[in-house]
C-alpha cells in the first residue's frame, strides 16, 4: 500500500485535538495578519492598528467558522468510514480554496479592490495557504510526536506489567524473581531472587548487587532504599543499615567483628554488609519469622 493510501491516525480527528488545533490556528492567523497584513488592508484604507486588529479578528472569526464546520463534517464522516491520507490532503486543499474564496469576496465587495477578481482570488489562495498550512504542519508534528511518546510509554508500562506477572510478583504468589523500578515507576531491572544479594544506597540511587555467572555484578537505578522498602514489603528484602538492604534468602552467616555485626552471603566470593543497632531488632525479628516459614 502506498503511503497516501494509508488511513490517517485517529489523533487527527480526535475531538479534543481538533478543538486545540482550531484555537491554535486562530491565534497563529491573528498574529500573522496583524504583523504582516497579508491581505493589504493597511494599504487600501487609512486605519489604525486598533482598527486593523478589529478587522483581522472579524476575518479570522469568519475563517474559523468555516474550519469548524469543515472539521465537524470530517468528524461525522470519520465515525462511519476511515479517511485516507490522500483524501485528508484533498480536504485541507478544499478548506484553503473555500477560505480563499470567502476572503477574495470580502476584498472584492467590501474593500473594493480593483485588481480583478481572478487576480484577487489567486493572491488570496496563496496568502491563505501561507496562513493555514504552517499551523496545520506544526499541529500535525506535535500530535504525531505526542502520540508516539504516549505509545512508547504504554508499551513500556505494559512490558513492565508483563515481566512482573512472569516474575510472579503478584499477591499470594511465590516470588521467583524481583523487579525493580525507578523513582518514576518505570521498570528497569528484574533478577532471580536466588541471585540477588543486597542493595546499597548511593545518594539518590541504589546499587543492586547480585551474582551473574558465578561472579559479583551490580546495576544502578535512580531510587531510594526507603521507597523500595515501602513498595516491596513482601519480597524478603530487609533493611540492615541506613545504606543497605539484604536479600534474606541469601544470608549465610551473621558474625560479630570489631566494627559490629556483619552479614555474610551465600555467594561465590566473600561479601559482607553491616548491621546497625538501629535496624538490628527489626532484622532479627524478620529473620526469625523467615526461619519459622511466616515470610516468603
Amino acid at each position: 500500500m502506498l503511503p497516501w493510501e494509508k488511513k490517517i491516525p485517529d489523533y487527527l480527528t480526535d475531538k479534543k485535538n481538533t478543538v486545540s488545533f482550531i484555537l491554535f490556528t486562530a491565534v497563529f492567523a491573528l498574529v500573522f495578519i496583524n504583523i504582516y497584513s497579508p491581505f493589504g488592508v493597511d494599504k487600501w484604507m487609512e486605519i489604525s492598528e486598533l482598527h486593523l486588529f478589529f478587522y483581522s479578528s472579524v476575518v479570522i472569526l469568519i475563517g474559523m467558522l468555516i474550519i469548524v464546520i469543515s472539521r465537524m463534517l470530517m468528524y461525522i464522516i470519520t465515525r462511519r468510514i476511515s479517511l485516507r491520507y490522500i483524501a485528508y490532503a484533498a480536504w485541507i486543499a478544499g478548506e484553503i480554496m473555500v477560505l480563499a474564496l470567502v476572503y477574495a469576496l470580502i476584498q472584492w465587495f467590501f474593500l473594493e479592490v480593483d485588481d480583478g477578481f481572478p487576480v484577487i482570488f489567486r493572491n488570496s489562495v496563496r496568502t491563505t495557504a501561507y496562513i493555514i498550512l504552517l499551523p496545520y504542519v506544526i499541529s500535525w508534528l506535535y500530535l504525531s510526536f505526542r502520540d508516539k511518546y504516549l505509545t512508547l510509554e504504554r508499551m513500556e508500562n505494559r512490558s513492565g506489567h508483563d515481566i512482573a506477572e512472569i516474575s510472579g510478583n503478584k499477591p499470594g504468589s511465590s516470588i521467583s524473581m524481583i523487579s525493580f523500578r525507578d523513582e518514576k515507576g518505570v521498570l528497569k531491572f528484574s533478577i532471580k531472587k536466588e541471585d540477588l544479594l543486597y542493595l546499597e544506597a548511593a545518594d539518590n540511587y541504589i546499587v543492586i548487587h547480585y551474582v551473574a555467572s558465578q561472579k559479583p555484578a551490580r546495576y544502578m537505578i535512580r531510587n531510594t532504599l526507603k521507597r523500595i522498602e515501602q513498595e516491596m514489603p513482601e519480597t524478603g528484602l530487609v533493611r540492615t543499615h541506613r545504606s543497605f538492604m539484604v536479600n534474606i534468602d541469601n544470608v549465610k552467616v551473621i558474625r560479630k567483628e570489631k566494627e559490629g555485626l556483619i552479614i555474610g552471603f551465600d555467594s561465590p566470593v566473600d561479601i559482607t554488609v553491616p548491621i546497625s543497632k538501629t535496624y538490628l531488632d527489626v532484622f532479627v525479628r524478620r529473620l526469625s519469622n523467615y526461619a519459622k516459614g511466616e515470610e516468603k
